[in-house]
């Protein structure tokens, strides 16, 4: 069974993908459903007037995804969206501060195209194919329609576009699979970010690397890494000395529950944190294929 396509944790670059850029059959359409649970504390910049924060994120993931052939190579077409649930304190100022709400987080939509070593096959011929090395480059796009308020510091949609192009390989070895992928963020501004100022966010660069081993088809565990940095912000043109050079670390199972349905269960957490959210994420992922 191919591996689950679809990923979405709330978090800010904190991506661990394995089997990204991987050949799948052609033809295929998928649906996903999940839940995901993040907790920890957030490192503010040094400059700004919040200290001790900390904060939990639940969130409802549903998604879809189609694989096709585009110019004689394995493609996929995915789009997903999600409800989030916030519960957070923090000092500001010496003052206690506390937040409690849900919203809708901004959906995003992908291309991926693996344009060398991922001939498209249906799914008659795919058990006849042997991989060797793949690449492929991938487009997201986050969509500024999740829920929004300008009065509120905390929110689950962003009010901003982003754009994150990406390139990963896949190499496979036996049982053994290993994953290399980059990708950046590029940030439209937010013009009624809080207190009515305009936020700018500089890109944002993250590199993942997966160890897989394969136990059987559509049953395997991967090891998963990444460094992200970069991403510094400004507000009404006031730089926040808030660039991040951050790393997470974590494991990933996937397991076929039968011919049409799987699932996946996966755990990361920070292993450097400077500047942004030090969460510890664990989440479970319901695929069903048809």
């Amino acid at each position: 069974m191919p591996p689950l396509l679809l990923v979405c944790t709330p978090g800010l670059a904190q991506d661990l993908e394995p089997r990204s850029y991987t050949n799948i059959p052609i033809g295929m359409n998928f649906i996903a459903a999940g839940i995901v649970r993040s907790r920890g504390e957030v490192s503010p910049a040094p400059s700004a007037p919040i200290s001790d924060a900390n904060l939990t994120i639940d969130a409802a993931v549903v998604g879809y995804a189609h694989t096709f052939d585009l110019a004689g190579s394995s493609s996929k077409f995915d789009v997903s969206a999600t409800r989030v649930c916030y519960e957070g304190s923090a000092m500001h100022n010496g003052e206690l501060l506390k937040a409690d709400r849900c919203g809708y987080g901004d959906p995003t939509m992908r291309l991926t195209w693996n344009f060398y070593g991922a001939p498209a096959l249906e799914a008659k011929d795919f058990s006849k194919w042997q991989q060797g090395i793949v690449v492929g480059a991938s487009m997201q796009i986050t969509l500024p329609i999740g829920s929004y308020d300008s009065g509120k510091l905390l929110n689950a949609g962003t009010n901003r576009w982003v754009l994150r192009p990406g390139i990963g390989m896949s190499h496979k070895l036996g049982r053994w699979y290993y994953d290399l992928i980059a990708s950046a963020r590029l940030y439209s501004d937010n013009d009624e970010y809080f207190n009515d100022t305009t936020l700018e966010q500089a890109p944002q660069y993250t590199l993942q690397g997966h160890l897989i081993y394969n136990i059987s088809r559509g049953h395997w565990v991967s090891l998963n890494a990444n460094l992200f940095f970069g991403g510094e912000t400004r507000k009404d043109n006031i730089a926040s000395s808030d660039d991040q050079r951050n790393s997470r670390f974590g494991i990933t199972y996937s397991l076929p529950v039968s011919v049409h349905h799987s699932v996946k269960l996966y755990a990361n957490t920070g292993v450097i944190t400077e500047v942004g959210n030090d969460f510890d994420t664990f989440g479970a992922l319901w695929q069903y294929r048809f």
